[in-house]
């Protein structure tokens, strides 16, 4: 299989304005991502798909290949799309995430392996790490899954519906870890469907993907690594890359 790898990054961000470019540590975020996911060998090429100039050059500056994209895409996948028409020869993307940078190449691997199964078209990650705070907060998203580990639902509140039982943690519950792969023709697809009002109302795009009758393998992974949303997720990660040296 020749797969792709795709690291959107976005420069504006309403909680923290120009994240791919701050330094952790003598390196840039996006630095710390793409070297990562590089580790992987997997990938037959890794681009950052970005929509400012200042990452393209920061990229290139430490030798990586970054593309400029549409301003107007409001997500990975849709930045994902555009990058896969520069590569026709590419039959798997993985979108992976441009906030971590401590992203573990291991958890890529597994993700993509799932596409041996030629009945896979798009697979996401998700653990059973799951605290009561995790399962009650709306911005983890929850999910449950069919006997093949297909998905039958994300959502931001806890899934199933446990009230009756009393405790949540009775049940296994599933949280999901935001790396998506696709086969080449299903990102094609995806991308042109239009939004639902199932996907509105959650604010989760895989449910357009899946309220038009695509799929989404679930993979199991006990690897999570901390991702930087806001300036105080920042001192998760340091502490992280103290303990390694």
């Amino acid at each position: 299989m020749k797969i792709l790898g795709v690291i959107p990054a976005r420069f504006a961000s309403s909680r923290f304005p120009g994240k791919p470019l701050i330094d952790i540590l003598g390196k840039s975020m996006i630095q710390r991502v793409y070297e990562g996911a590089k580790k992987s060998k997997l990938l037959f090429d890794l681009v950052v798909a970005t929509d400012d100039q200042r990452i393209v050059d920061e990229v290139h500056r430490f030798g990586g290949k970054a593309m400029l994209t549409l301003s107007s895409h409001t997500t990975g996948t849709d930045r994902c799309g555009e990058i896969l028409t520069h590569f026709p020869e590419a039959e798997i993307v993985i979108n992976i995430q441009g906030d971590e940078p401590l992203v573990d190449y291991q958890q890529l691997d597994a993700l993509l392996s799932v596409f041996r199964d030629q009945t896979v078209n798009i697979a996401t990650l998700a653990t059973k790490k799951i605290t009561q705070s995790d399962i009650d907060n709306p911005n983890r998203i929850k999910l449950v899954v069919d006997k093949q580990n297909n998905a039958l639902y994300f959502s931001r509140a806890a899934i199933p519906n446990t009230a009756h039982q009393g405790k949540h943690l009775d049940y296994p519950f599933l949280r999901h870890i935001g790396l998506y792969a696709y086969r080449a023709q299903t990102l094609t697809e995806i991308i042109n469907l239009s939004p639902c009002s199932l996907e509105q109302t959650e604010s989760l795009e895989q449910l357009r993907w899946m309220y038009n009758s695509y799929s989404i393998r679930i993979v199991e992974t006990d690897i999570e690594t901390p991702n930087i949303d806001a300036p105080e997720d920042l001192a998760a990660v340091l502490a992280e890359l103290n303990k390694k040296q």
